[in-house]
């Protein structure tokens, strides 16, 4: 008979995680870093007794608010290209709520995090317990039936042995390429505590190693054949690319062969600003050379890359005229936009590729048009980040800075408004996972929080979080944490006294300027705004505010000599964007207005969407 071992269901999830291993580099480490956790009702007694046991092979770390430290552990998994991540534990309401939109920027981004939420007791003595909602129709339902749709693996744990088939399977989903994204399982409060003779042999160390499945034969062959065939061919590379660690192979993908790469948010950074055949970021935030291309194409090799809208143009953009041959391990993606299907591994397929292509190479005319196109959006970007004297610089000039006093390995760090679409266009990343964006779900908030995770999974690396005054005021408390763990971050606050980004869009659609910037907003009864600097000192940051971009850029060479997190906030003129590059985007615009400049970007807008592919 099997030895087994009698634990509480909570000992048993800790061992559980604490024994499962991955591979990184050559080298065998803890599949899970850790585990964030703020303590309550529902957790305090069960799990967070289990954690203080096992600080030595799990470790706990705690933070401000369930959310930020939910997508700090996003942040970790993305800057680990998937192949480490942790875990997060709360309390049974509002706690484990709050996790809920973290919870779909990791299903969005396909990005594995284990939520270990608390639920109301199984057994239902103390019916309804404190912070239990109750359906009036529903006995079983509680706050973590919101994790549902935004979890890969979702499950409520209301018997300990039902964890021997459960957490298997969180796993599996977790360290799958073509399933990962985040996992769910409810943890009932009086469960945690229930003790089960566990099998030793469950909590065996386990090494997970990442699949590289190849592509399927006939796949294959039709994706060589219009490939060998083209004359115009362009990758658009994705996040997929860095997942996959399939950087350094599409490089040499592209300089062997001579075909452009243009880059997606999730996979700017796949290739250095200056390798020969990188174009530049492309779609709705994209250069001017890569939409270029796009719009020329005859072929498009999409690799790793969901294809979202602002990708696409909304479809006005890619696929466009030219044949697409969509490369992703998930056939769900491969098949869209009525693509040429391409299922497999980014880094196995592409190497694959470059053999079985053998000597093919671009024409002289592709490449002198490709290398004429970067060298007129080099110039571009050259005079979009050029210093100025202006009292109130643009985003672009603060960008510029910041890229000035980055080194190639360093990473920046932002999400969601209007920063993300100049940093697309203008920062010139040097090395893989140097640039860290979160778009897929846009998530206001994520900054300063994802770049702690950035941080934790990169500490050899300086990290530059880059964030509005808006985003910063929706979510700052993990900068506190940044301090309390010592995980440097060198913050830019940009502050244009509002939604910066969202007031353009509003304009750009007719309507008048209303409710995103301060001075718009409707009640004011005070015209007082934020001291920024002042605030990160109370959270323990070292921080200052300049007044001009050689103060910044003074203060940025301080900033990398600190020791603790040092944030830098700077004015900026909320209106002007980059203008150079940039594809149509999908906004729509109302039909009937009393406002002339509605009815015309209406007009307009219409006249925009027979460009749109369809399907």
């Amino acid at each position: 008979m099997e030895e087994t071992i009698r634990l509480t269901a909570a000992q048993a999830v800790v061992r559980y995680l604490a024994a499962q291993r991955s591979r990184v580099d050559g080298a065998e480490v803890p599949l899970f870093a850790g585990c964030w956790g703020i303590f309550g009702h529902g957790n305090v007694a069960g799990l967070g007794e289990a954690l203080y046991h096992a600080r030595e092979t799990l470790p706990t770390f705690r933070a401000h608010n369930e959310q930020g430290m939910a997508l700090a552990a996003v942040a970790f998994a993305k800057a680990s290209n998937r192949r480490r991540m942790m875990a997060c534990t709360t309390s049974i309401g509002p706690g484990a709520s709050n996790m809920v939109t973290a919870a779909g920027v990791a299903h969005v981004n396909r990005l594995p995090v284990l939520f270990l939420p608390g639920d109301v007791f199984a057994s239902r003595r103390p019916d309804p317990v404190l912070q239990q909602i109750e359906d009036f129709n529903d006995a079983t339902v509680s706050v973590n039936d919101c994790f549902r749709p935004v979890s890969r693996w979702w499950d409520r744990i209301t018997r300990p042995e039902q964890l021997l088939t459960s957490l298997p399977r969180a796993i599996q989903v977790l360290t799958d390429p073509v399933d990962c994204g985040p996992a769910t399982i409810c943890m009932a409060q009086d469960v945690q505590a229930e003790a089960y003779d566990f099998p030793e042999s469950f909590f065996r160390p386990q090494i997970h190693r990442i699949r590289r499945p190849a592509p399927d034969a006939e796949e294959f062959a039709r994706a060589l054949d219009l490939l060998a065939r083209a004359e115009r061919p362009l990758v658009v590379a994705g996040g997929g690319v860095l997942y996959s660690e399939a950087s350094r192979v599409l490089q040499d993908f592209a300089a062997t062969h001579g075909i452009p790469v243009a880059e997606t948010q999730a996979g700017k950074s796949a290739m250095p600003w200056d390798h020969p055949q990188a174009v530049g970021s492309i779609g709705v935030t994209g250069s001017s050379a890569s939409n270029a291309l796009a719009r020329e194409a005859d072929v498009i090799l999409a690799v790793g890359t969901r294809l979202q809208d602002f990708t696409t143009g909304s479809r006005a953009l890619v696929p466009g005229d030219a044949t697409l041959i969509q490369l992703n391990i998930q056939a769900f993606d491969a098949g869209k936009h009525r693509a040429v299907p391409l299922v497999g591994d980014a880094r196995r397929t592409l190497e694959d590729l470059t053999a079985a292509l053998g000597s093919y190479k671009v024409s002289e005319a592709w490449r002198e048009r490709t290398a004429a196109l970067v060298k007129e959006w080099n110039g571009a970007v050259d005079q979009a980040v050029s210093p100025t004297n202006a009292p109130l610089p643009t985003d672009a000039q603060v960008i510029g800075a910041v890229n000035r006093a980055a080194e190639a390995r360093d990473v920046v760090v932002c999400a969601a408004g209007g920063l993300p679409g100049e940093l697309h266009k203008l920062w010139r990343a040097g090395s893989p996972n140097g640039y860290h964006m979160e778009y897929g779900f846009s998530c206001m908030g994520y900054e300063i929080a994802g770049g702690l995770g950035v941080k934790m999974a990169r500490p050899d690396r300086e990290v530059f979080v880059m964030v509005g005054d808006g985003s910063y005021m929706m979510m700052n408390s993990e900068l506190q944490t940044s301090v309390m763990l010592g995980r440097k971050l060198i913050v830019t606050v940009l502050d244009n006294r509002g939604f910066g980004c969202i007031d353009r869009l509003q304009r750009a659609c007719g309507g008048e300027s209303f409710n995103n910037l301060v001075e718009t907003v409707d009640h004011r009864a005070d015209e007082s705004w934020i001291d920024f600097a002042g605030h990160a000192r109370s959270l323990g940051a070292t921080s200052e505010k300049v007044a001009s971009i050689a103060e910044l850029e003074q203060a940025l060479r301080r900033a990398r000599q600190s020791d603790r997190t040092y944030v830098v906030v700077i004015d900026t003129d909320p209106m002007p964007t980059t203008e150079a590059g940039g594809a149509w985007w999908d906004v729509a615009v109302p039909e009937v207005s009393e406002r002339a400049q509605v009815e015309e970007a209406f007009a307009a807008y219409v006249d925009a969407r027979r460009e749109q592919a369809q399907g």
